[in-house]
């Protein structure tokens, strides 16, 4: 995978929690670049260090007991350690964030047409009425009925898809140039998921926005993006294209995300295949292979190696694992594409 003037670029991001119980590595060395225009999907189970990223591209990890390091630039601008004004001239303006749970992210003590709104008379310098007009503009947008109506309801009076299109709308009213959207379709049911997704494809091509789309389903991933990253432990363990992550993957826990999920043409009594055991502690992560616990295939690495080194992942298409690239691929075409189709 080869991306030319990248619009974002993450590298070596290191995101450290202090506890009680010693330091917790939520992500650990990972780096990833987003273009103009594209969307890289971000995969993974959770507790894999995927919103945690993303959330310190907008500098949103400002406790005491927080250590971030590495280097994060956008469109040429250093992030990591920019002062607080830097980044709040940021958040909402030039990059904005699609939360998880809208319920929780929206106040309910305030109307969505304000909350809307906000944003851009904070970064436009717009009139109350100017702003009122923009958020009518953007709830229209992103497919609310009535918004001249709407946009003096409460969040309470929206349903949960409603309610994602309003946190989509306050996300894009200022037309930023990089869109974070964290499981923005997790609560949803499916009909409203495509319609969801579709509206976030149809915004990206009028606003030419890069967007980061973290989800642990790999059919969303399928859907919406251009490029994968996948995560396990904190880091990135494999990365290409979504044609080629999807359609030829590398590393056995891509193997295993793929081959837990339903399929259309299987039997109804076939059982799925879940992934052995649970991720690795991230206070004591494995000093070799992060999947090394999990994974079905270590005997097929000679000398160890699994268990004592840990695998770096190369630059574009590949992953981080001691199996060589031919039996990766041997592994694939013999053990796992049979169980996928």
């Amino acid at each position: 995978m080869t991306i030319t003037s990248p619009f974002l670029s993450v590298a070596d991001l290191r995101v450290h929690f202090s506890t009680e119980d010693g330091v917790v590595k939520a992500v650990d060395g990972l780096s990833f670049e987003v273009a103009r225009g594209r969307t890289l999907g971000i995969v993974g189970e959770s507790g894999s260090g995927k919103s945690v990223a993303t959330q310190a591209i907008l500098g949103l990890h400002g406790q005491s007991d927080t250590s971030v390091s590495g280097r994060i630039t956008l469109d040429g601008a250093e992030l990591t350690g920019a002062p607080e004004r830097t980044l709040e001239r940021l958040r909402g303006n030039t990059a904005a964030m699609i939360f998880q749970d809208p319920l929780t992210a929206l106040s309910p003590y305030h109307t969505v047409g304000r909350q809307i709104a906000e944003p851009y008379r904070k970064h436009r310098g717009a009139s109350r009425r100017a702003a009122r007009e923009r958020a009518i503009e953007m709830l229209a947008k992103v497919g609310i009925p009535h918004p001249a109506q709407r946009v003096d309801d409460y969040p309470h009076q929206f349903s949960g898809g409603m309610r994602q299109r309003v946190m989509i709308a306050m996300a894009l009213v200022c037309d930023p140039d990089l869109l974070i959207a964290d499981e923005p379709t997790t609560a949803l049911d499916v009909t409203v998921q495509a319609q969801i997704l579709d509206l976030l494809l149809e915004l990206q091509q009028e606003f030419g926005s890069a967007i980061i789309m973290i989800t642990h389903d790999l059919g969303v991933i399928a859907t919406v993006a251009d490029d994968v990253l996948v995560m396990y432990g904190g880091r990135a363990v494999e990365r290409g294209t979504v044609r080629e992550v999807l359609g030829a993957p590398r590393h056995p826990y891509t193997w295993g995300l793929l081959t837990s999920m339903p399929r259309l043409t299987a039997d109804v009594d076939e059982e799925l295949v879940p992934i052995a055991g649970a991720p690795p502690s991230l206070l004591s992560p494995p000093p070799g292979c992060p999947f090394e616990p999990r994974c079905a295939f270590v005997d097929e690495v000679d000398g160890g190696h699994c268990a004592t080194d840990r695998p770096a992942l190369p630059p574009g298409r590949g992953a981080a694992c001691h199996l060589t690239d031919a039996r990766q691929q041997h592994l694939y075409r013999e053990r796992i594409r049979p169980r996928l189709r």
